[in-house]
Formats: C-alpha cells, structure tokens, sequence
C-alpha cells in the first residue's frame, strides 16, 4: 500500500509540474486550435469587401478562364480557386507559388475585388502549430507541450482513483472544490478527445519528430512517402469539373491549376475540399489533358503509413462532416481549454496554502498568477482585440496585416504587465472583463464597419457576442467574491460558482 501511495504521489507531482510549466504554452495553442476550427469563417469576417456573389462552379470556372485568357494569356501557370460553402468567392492567381495572394474577381462586372491585407484566420492556425516563431523551433515547441499534455493525462488518470465517480459528485457552488471538480469533470467528459487531439497533433509532424524512422523506411528518400500527388493542367475549364467531381465527390472541387495554357501539352490539376474524406486529402489531385479532356493521372493508392498518417491528421483538422462536425470539436476544444485553465487556477490555489503555512515562496507565487492572469485573460483579450483591429485600422495601410499581427502580441504583452501591476483579483476581473466588452461589441463594430452583412459574418458576431456575455458573467463571479472576502485573493480559486 505505501509503494503504491509513493508511485501515486509521484504522479501526482508529475502531473502538478508537468501541467504548470508547459500549461501556459499549452492553454495558446488549444485556445488557437479552437479558433482555427472556424478559420475561413473568420477570414470572411476580417475582410468585409468579400460579398457572396451565387455563383456555381461552372460559370466561375468560365468566367476565371476568360479573365486570365484576356488578362495573363502568357503565363506558365494558371491558379483558380473556385467558390466553396466556407469560401464563396472566385480567387485567381499566376506562377508557380501555389502560396501566392489571389486576386478576388465579381463575376458580375468582371473588376477585381480591392479586399484589405489581412491576416485572417490564418493567424490563429500558424499560432497553434508553430506559435509564429521560425517554423522548425516553433513545430518541436508545440510538439514538447504535446508531450506534456499527454503525461499530464495519464498521470492525471493515475493519480484519481475515483475520477469517474468524483465527475457525478460534481459541486459547482458552494465549496472551494468547485475548480477541481470543473477540472475533474472536464477531463473525464472529453477524454478521449484530449488524447485523440494530443496524439494526433504530434503524428502530423512525425517526419521532423522522428527523421531517422523516415530514413529507414524509405531509404532516406524523404519524398518518397508524399509522391501520391501528381502534377497538373485546356478546353472550358468548367468541363473538368463534373470529371473530377466522379473521383472525389459532389461539390468536392476546391481549385483548378492549369499548366501551359493555351499549348498542346496544356495540363489541368483539379484538387479536392480538404474534407471529402476522413484521411486528409491535401495534395490529392487528378490530372487531365487540358487539349482533350483525358484523365491522364488519377490520385494515386496511398500507402498504408502515409494513409495512417493522413488519417490522423484528418481527425486532428476536422475537415470532414461540414458544420457538425466542425461545431462538435469546437465545443470540445473548448472543454479543453477549459480543463487546462483549471489546472492552472488549482496549482495556485493549493500553492497560497503552502505559502500560508511555510510563510515563504510569494515571489513564485506573484509569477504563477501573473503569468496564468496574462495568459488566460490576457490572451483572450490579445485574440478579440485583432478582430477589432482588423476593421479599425486603414484599410489601404501599408503593411496591414502586419500591423494586425502587432496588435495582437502588443496587447498581449500588455495584458502580463498589467496583471503584474495591478492585485492578482483586481487583474483577473479588468481583463474578463475588458474581453467581454470587447467581444460583446462585435457586433456594433461590424454593423458600423460593413453595413452591409451576411449570415456568416452575423452568426460569427452572435457566436462572439455570447462568448462575450460568458466572459462577463465570469468576471462578475470574481468581483463578487473579491467583494465578499473584502480581500484581493491571488486568483479566482475562491469563486463560489
């Protein structure tokens, strides 16, 4: 029995450690993880020029052709992104990068649509693989937290005996358990989830994880593995739609690329929506013959490791199962977020204890609430505050989207000062409570900065205005509390909510 007390008290302050020291990085990148879930609704929400034209696939497709006929007839390389349910607009471009900034065309008149440099909710998905350092660093950062995540829960399953009964013992008021009952509950709730989304996240990037695996299976030819994907490009290019809608699925066709156009050996590329399938279909792409429409390649068998890993980057993006499933990893990531905060918020209360009792320790304990303060509220206020800079700043502002992204790390920024200013409760209510206004505001500002709306933008802007009225809701609890103890605490740990 006492072995097994040790080993479970070892656990415990794995568990304990593990959770604070990579839980702040931990809390980022699940917190942006949930935001990219909704990527390109956000994008369309930061750029207001972009507007709905009705337009199918075919007459885009035409239209694109005709336009880059009269507009780019000698370039090499053609690139069509055609209008999608998350994406209705028509997106064109010419070269070789396949990354290059598309010119958005109305169909209607013909004019290019002048849309304001943004970065968009693209911002979030490099922020929660790569934490917008240089890619390789911020990929084996993201990947250490991943590892702390997935110790921290076998360690926290472990260390609770009674997880599964204590999540029906829930006591939401009333008692100072409340925190770790919320972080019990949402643990067991959702567990297969966390370790799904944890495990998953490192398997994405196991090419730079484990290279010398990769080298033994395939002779150290790195592109072995990913030579699924062939190249691509012409009759109306609308005919190759309904052909490549046979190989991956009604309304599956995200972009056309059309090589040597207007030549004999003219190929066409059509690529699929990245969720026609489980198994993420990027780099998926059936090749025709531009001159008579023959299926010269169609997408390849994958390999049994390549499809595993595809498989497991497929859970992890949840491409597939439209609005749903979108909504149902959104609801889960948020749980997440949520039971990391949590933990969080118990390892300071259970540090005040042993600084109240050993009377030492309050300058760790001043850091630990700083950094959980800046981290927790700071950062959903640095995220509201780039919707709101994405429409107040110029539009035509040289350099935009990177003043965008300057806004965000300066609030942040802002956010660990303030919480190391000002007492720990005092900082905690501000900051929820300025987040709440914020995203409770949203749709004033977006009523005011694009009159003009539609139902994506208005729900995302409901989706934030309720997000908002939680936040405040959590900040009023902290008042109270603070009110009711007549004492700043160094964290909400005694809300009774």
């Amino acid at each position: 029995m006492s072995g097994n007390r040790t080993f479970r008290q070892s656990m415990s302050w794995l568990h304990g450690w593990a959770g604070l020291l990579l839980g702040w990085l931990l809390f980022a990148i699940f917190l942006t993880g949930t935001l990219t879930v909704f990527d390109k609704e956000i994008s369309w929400w930061m750029q207001p020029e972009l507007r709905d034209t009705g337009v199918d696939q075919p007459k885009a497709a035409r239209f694109a052709q005709y336009w880059l006929a009269r507009e780019h007839g000698e370039a090499a390389v053609w690139s069509i992104d055609l209008p999608t349910e998350r994406s209705p607009v028509l997106k064109v471009s010419t070269g070789e990068d396949r990354h290059a900034e598309r010119l958005v065309l109305d169909p209607q008149t013909g004019a290019g649509v002048p849309v304001r440099d943004s970065v968009g909710g693209n911002f979030f998905f490099r922020f929660h693989y790569s934490l917008h350092l240089p890619r390789t660093l911020g990929i084996w950062l993201v990947g250490l937290a991943a590892m702390a995540m997935l110790v921290a829960l076998v360690s926290g399953i472990v260390i609770h005996r009674h997880l599964f009964r204590d999540f029906f013992a829930f006591r939401p008021a009333g008692s100072r358990r409340a925190w770790l009952d919320g972080h019990n509950a949402s643990a067991v709730l959702l567990l297969p989830f966390h370790l799904m989304i944890t495990y998953t996240g490192l398997v994405i990037f196991f090419l730079i994880y484990m290279p010398a695996a990769l080298d033994a299976l395939y002779g150290g030819d790195r592109m072995a593995m990913l030579r699924e994907a062939p190249p691509a490009e012409l009759l109306p290019l609308e005919a190759f739609i309904a052909p490549a809608e046979a190989l991956f699925g009604p309304g599956m066709v995200a972009s056309l690329r059309v090589r040597h156009p207007g030549r004999a050996n003219a190929r066409v590329e059509a690529s699929p929506l990245l969720g026609s399938r489980i198994a993420l279909t990027k780099g998926d792409a059936a090749v025709f013959d531009g001159v008579s429409g023959k299926l010269l390649q169609a997408p390849a068998e994958t390999r049994p490791s390549a499809l595993t890993q595809r498989v497991m980057a497929g859970l992890h993006f949840a491409q597939f199962g439209g609005y749903p499933m979108r909504w149902l990893y959104f609801l889960c990531s948020a749980v997440s977020c949520a039971m990391i905060a949590s933990g969080l918020v118990l390892f300071v209360i259970r540090q005040r204890l042993k600084v109240a009792e050993a009377n030492a320790g309050q300058g760790f304990l001043r850091l630990v609430e700083t950094l959980n303060v800046g981290t927790l509220a700071g950062l959903m206020l640095g995220c509201v505050a780039l919707l709101w800079a994405a429409r107040l700043l110029p539009a035509d502002l040289p350099g935009r989207a990177g003043w965008e992204a300057r806004l965000f790390f300066a609030v942040w920024a802002l956010a660990f000062v303030h919480a190391w200013r000002r007492p720990p409760m005092a900082a905690w209510r501000e900051q929820l409570w300025a987040a709440a206004l914020l995203c409770v505001g949203l749709p004033l500002l977006g009523g005011f900065s694009a009159p003009s709306l539609d139902k994506t933008r208005l729900f995302l802007e409901l989706c934030v205005f309720l997000c908002g009225a939680l936040l405040g809701w959590v900040a009023w609890r902290v008042g109270r509390a603070d009110a009711a103890d007549g004492v700043s605490r160094p964290l909400p740990g005694a809300v009774r909510c």
